[in-house]
Parts: C-alpha cells; structure tokens; sequence
C-alpha cells in the first residue's frame, strides 16, 4: 500500500525478466501480474487457498509459454501435499497440454503417461 516512489523492493520476476530492466505490472490475461514462481510458493505457503493458476502458469518460471515442463511436475508434488483446489478445467488443460508437448518431442510413451494422471476418464 505504498506509492510509487516509496517502494523499497523490485517485483519478483521470473528469472528470464530479472536482468532485462523490463518490469510487467499487469499480465495480458486477466490483469494478474506476472511473478516468480518462488513467490508463488511462500504465498502458496502462508495462503492454503492461494490460487493455484498463477503458480502453475508457465510463465512464471520460463519464457516460452507452452513449456508445461515444471508446472505439471509442480503440481504433482503439490497435490501429494494435499494441495487439489486447482479446478478440473485447469488440471485437465495443464495435463493434455504436457502430454502434447511429450508427444511433438517423440516421448509418446511419457505423453500415455501424463494422461493417465488425467481427473476426467471421459
């Protein structure tokens, strides 16, 4: 709740933005601004209901925002916490978007694999 000018701190950027020079206040998507995924985390840890969308959005981590890499593995770990309020759109979306990347790199055994994890059988 501070002015411009009274800040003390950077925003916590993903690590490809942090060296740019370049600071992003609101994301494109919804006005949600665009923050590092270890900050994702402590609010995740101080918050149990912290949404989970903006720490498994894969900008938050890389630039390329079709790298699904980390943010599937993320959430498994997380939903072995207990941590399942992540929606069943999202949860599907963030599996077969995973998959898709498995499969384009030829890894379609992995990609079965990752499906298999999928919430709705249907």
């Amino acid at each position: 709740n501070t002015s411009e000018c009274e800040k003390y701190a950077c925003c916590p950027l993903p690590p490809y933005l942090e060296d740019s020079g370049y600071v992003i206040e609101e994301d494109d998507n919804g006005g949600r601004p665009l923050r590092d995924v270890c900050f994702h985390l402590l609010k995740l840890y101080s918050d149990r209901s912290y949404e989970l969308d903006q720490l498994l959005d894969p900008r938050s981590v890389t630039s390329d925002p079709l790298d699904f890499r980390l943010s599937w593995h993320l959430w498994e770990v997380l939903r072995a916490l207990n941590y399942c309020h992540l929606s069943q759109q999202s949860w599907g979306v963030l599996n077969t978007s995973y998959a898709a990347q498995l499969e384009s790199e030829g890894l379609w055994e992995w990609a079965v694999f990752v499906m298999l994890h999928e919430p709705d059988a249907q």
